[in-house]
């Protein structure tokens, strides 16, 4: 289920690329080309499923509005097709008969369509924040713990860091709840664009995120993690929000802890920041324990 969740999105995405008008005139020049090879086979070759790609295209592609539309064409062309291949009912009520039984089964791809749709959106809310867009605390745990179990069966490391936003409740005091909400969103924004693909950020509180860098050594993450807070220390800068970092991190290499225990060790090196003045990183990593490196910005 989960491949074929994740094949659907990266069709969807495939398909976002080209533009909408570019999609309609190739369902249009599909259901014209079904329409002629209809209109000249004659009555002795159905070619009712072929209608179904031009609708099934339309409303995948464009929207199910689209695909409706496309679906009174098939069968208002389909009608057409009939009467020009001398396809005459005795009773004229068949036309209006058989009108209606084609358009029940065009309409099939687009209600199973747009089944799938809403099932793929309750699986993204069910793994988003629903402010910020970042996945929530409970899919970072799914994903952290294979993370995990990775790493103690290949011996790679990775790095867990723990971002506290520093004076976040001044923004809501000062600014309201609404520009409070803009700032999260600008935060997991901008550390989803400085951070690469693979890695997984996530929000576990109002104002607390928390990031997984796959493959990452105790020798560039404390690289990564300063571009990281100097990134966005100049956001909230340009923006004219007085918040800063407090951020803790552990690099980790085969060692198989549960995630809620990983968690807790980068919150403790987060409160070492919170309570040494805020706005910096504290960083360490196992099972090297004795390497624990203070980052001046």
């Amino acid at each position: 289920m989960e491949q074929y969740t994740n094949l659907m999105m990266k069709l969807n995405i495939a398909i976002e690329k080209v533009s909408r008008p570019v999609w309609v005139g190739l369902g249009v020049v599909l259901l014209a080309g079904v329409a002629v090879l209809d209109y000249r086979t004659g009555t002795q070759f159905s070619f009712s499923v072929f209608y179904l790609l031009p609708i099934s295209l339309i409303t995948w592609a464009v929207s199910a509005r689209a695909g409706l539309a496309m679906v009174f064409l098939s069968d208002i062309i389909w009608m057409i097709v009939d009467i020009l291949s001398g396809t005459r009912p005795a009773n004229l009520l068949a036309y209006g008969w058989n009108a209606i039984i084609r358009f029940s089964f065009f309409v099939t791809p687009v209600l199973i369509i747009r089944l799938n749709r809403a099932m793929q959106r309750e699986q993204i809310f069910a793994r988003t924040d629903f402010l910020t867009g970042v996945l929530n605390a409970r899919f970072f745990h799914e994903l952290a713990q294979m993370e995990i179990n990775r790493s103690a069966r290949y011996q790679r490391p990775f790095t867990i860091v723990f971002i506290d936003v520093d004076n976040f409740k001044t923004i809501n005091d000062t600014f309201g709840h609404t520009t409070g909400d803009t700032v999260l969103r600008t935060i997991a924004v901008s550390m989803e664009q400085q951070l690469r693909k693979t890695d997984i950020v996530a929000r576990v509180g109002g104002d607390e995120f928390v990031v997984l860098l796959p493959e990452t050594d105790s020798s560039t993450a404390p690289t990564v993690l300063t571009s990281l807070q100097r990134t966005l220390l100049d956001e909230m800068q340009e923006n004219g929000w007085h918040v800063t970092f407090s951020i803790g991190a552990l690099t980790v290499t085969g060692l198989q802890l549960s995630v809620d225990e990983l968690l807790g060790r980068a919150d403790q090196l987060m409160y070492v920041v919170k309570n040494g003045g805020k706005n910096n990183i504290h960083y360490s990593s196992h099972p090297e324990e004795t390497i624990t490196i203070q980052l001046d910005l």
